[in-house]
């Protein structure tokens, strides 16, 4: 229940501290007093997403300050679990807007965020404006209504997700026959292209090789003549027969030169090392630079092919091997085609029928639903003087959205014999308040310690109607908290506690007060709701029976 609000420095609000009570709390006051005020700093405090220019002129920052008295099985104890705050018996909301748009919210004086006050605002208070109508008038939102009413949040957030699974498998479907189509109009280029890579059958690093072995033997013989002759002056002909003469003769000589040779013969022996060593090596490229006329011509024939290749696909030759695994794979892919296609589409039927079954349930649901909201919502209008009324939701098939398959109307006749037709072409504004008033009571009747707010719900109503309108309101009350904001002296007149707002001008700048009204002041204030500013000791008598 909501006990108290309290506001500073909000739009014409300088300060201002509120306490409200069980039972029916009616607000009256002249338009433009600052009753909707209130309520925009109530839907503020809540982390409702209103008007941001909330900040009283000249002030900082606004704050606003409401506290509820919570019973130990409320439905905002849990939300206060799942968030990590401490379980209380009463819940304090703060929340400070600065003039520069920041905004702070704490709960019993710890930080939060705007999702956590919205959530709990879902569990304390269940507010229906003067244009609430709009969404009875939208038969767009006639189904979220019935859903609401019926429970069925986890069974149309199957169907969603079960429809978001759909959409993804044929999305899958057609991307793939997508890209099996383009596969399929360059077949026979492919199946060309990899059969001639595959008769080169090009490796990396092979251009390289080819074209360094062209021309090598190219300069081969020339080359090979200039190594003929160095291993000539190397042979035994040259250097390595002189330098095995030497060292013959010095080491005949050595034994007679007293160690003299010693030096001399050790260098020759390296020589001799060394020379042996040149020679094998020399050998080694003589037979390397041997080779056939048709090697040349293979060399440069494959050379030259695997260049065409290149050119003709513009790569470099030595990406012709991974452009063939490429290839291969697309023909591989398109092989398989016809498997992978069977696939998404099995996979696909699968998701549909999932939706299909998640939809045709979440319809029987609606339909079950809809003959309970209608028997609920005529019950609530036999006490608004619509016993005559009949109000039936229509469910008809329609395109299959992630909502599911159903079109849901609601129709109304308002008078006995009439036909009945769309609430929004037959119903007049009246109407439609006890019609919006009806609903509402049905949608909330059954949430524990919810307090319900209505925001004009009289609107377009008077006389005997606005008195069961009025009626109807505290009867609700009786086991629980309303406040209404009226301009029916036959409404405020039913209130067990009564709030007049009124806007005073000081110095140029307006602002708001809240007057609680004692029971000689409500003989007034709904006088003056009887008969203008001019309160004559008629209005008051008639007052007076009001309020008796």
């Amino acid at each position: 229940m909501l006990r108290g609000l309290e506001i500073s420095d909000m739009l014409i609000i300088d300060r201002l501290e509120l306490t409200f009570q069980p039972g029916l709390n009616v607000l009256t006051g002249e338009t433009g007093a600052g009753k909707s005020i209130l309520l925009d700093c109530l839907g503020f405090v809540l982390g409702w997403r209103g008007r941001a220019d909330l900040v009283r002129h000249g002030a900082a920052q606004g704050e606003v300050l409401a506290w509820f008295d919570l019973v130990e099985d409320h439905p905002a104890q849990f939300i206060l679990d799942n968030a990590g705050l401490p379980r209380c018996k009463e819940l304090i909301l703060r929340r400070v807007n600065t003039v520069e748009g920041r905004k702070t919210a704490w709960v019993n004086d710890r930080r939060c965020s705007g999702e956590i006050l919205r959530a709990l605002s879902e569990k304390l208070i269940e507010l229906h404006g003067q244009h609430d109508d709009r969404g009875l008038l939208n038969p767009g939102g006639h189904c979220d209504i019935l859903d609401e009413f019926a429970g069925l949040d986890e069974a149309r957030a199957n169907t969603e997700i079960t429809w978001q699974k759909a959409k993804k498998a044929s999305k899958a479907l057609k991307s793939a026959e997508d890209a099996m189509g383009v596969v399929r109009a360059e077949e026979e280029y492919l199946r060309h292209a990899v059969a001639e890579l595959d008769v080169l059958d090009p490796r990396p690093g092979e251009d390289g090789e080819l074209d360094t072995k062209r021309r090598l033997m190219q300069s081969a013989e020339q080359v090979r003549d200039h190594v003929r002759r160095a291993y000539q002056s190397l042979g035994n002909e040259g250097a390595e027969g002189a330098v095995s003469d030497a060292f013959k003769w010095l080491d005949g000589a050595a034994e007679k030169a007293d160690s003299l040779l010693d030096g001399p013969l050790s260098a020759l022996g390296r020589v001799v090392i060394d020379l042996d060593e040149a020679l094998e090596g020399i050998a080694t490229a003589m037979d390397r630079l041997s080779f056939n006329t048709s090697e040349l011509e293979d060399a440069e024939e494959r050379l030259f092919a695997i260049r065409d290749l290149s050119r003709k696909h513009q790569i470099i030759p030595d990406e012709l091997a991974a452009f063939a695994d490429d290839l291969r794979a697309k023909l591989a892919s398109l092989d398989a085609s016809d498997a992978k296609l069977s696939s998404l589409k099995s996979h696909r039927d699968f998701a549909d029928a999932a939706y299909e079954k998640a939809a045709a349930s979440l319809s029987a649901e609606r339909k079950k639903a809809a003959k309970k909201l209608d028997k609920a919502v005529m019950v609530e209008l036999m006490p608004l003087k619509m016993e005559q009324a009949v109000f039936i939701t229509q469910i008809s098939n329609d395109v299959a959205t992630k909502g599911g398959i159903d079109a849901v109307t609601f129709t109304v006749a308002t008078n006995p014999g009439a036909p009945s037709g769309p609430l929004n072409k037959i119903a007049s504004g009246g109407e439609l308040s006890r019609f919006l008033l009806a609903i509402k009571v049905c949608l909330t009747k059954s949430q524990m310690g919810l307090t319900m707010i209505f925001d004009e719900i009289d609107r377009g109503v008077g006389g005997a109607t606005a008195d069961a309108v009025g009626r109807r309101l505290a009867s609700i009350a009786e086991s629980g908290q309303v406040l209404v904001v009226t301009h029916s002296p036959q409404v405020a007149a039913l209130g067990t506690h009564h709030l007049r707002v009124e806007k005073l001008v000081s110095k140029g700048k307006a602002k708001s007060i809240v007057v609680p009204l004692t029971k000689s002041d409500r003989v007034d204030e709904i006088a003056r709701m009887l008969a203008g500013d001019v309160i004559t000791d008629q209005a008051r008598d008639a007052a007076r029976v009001l309020l008796d």
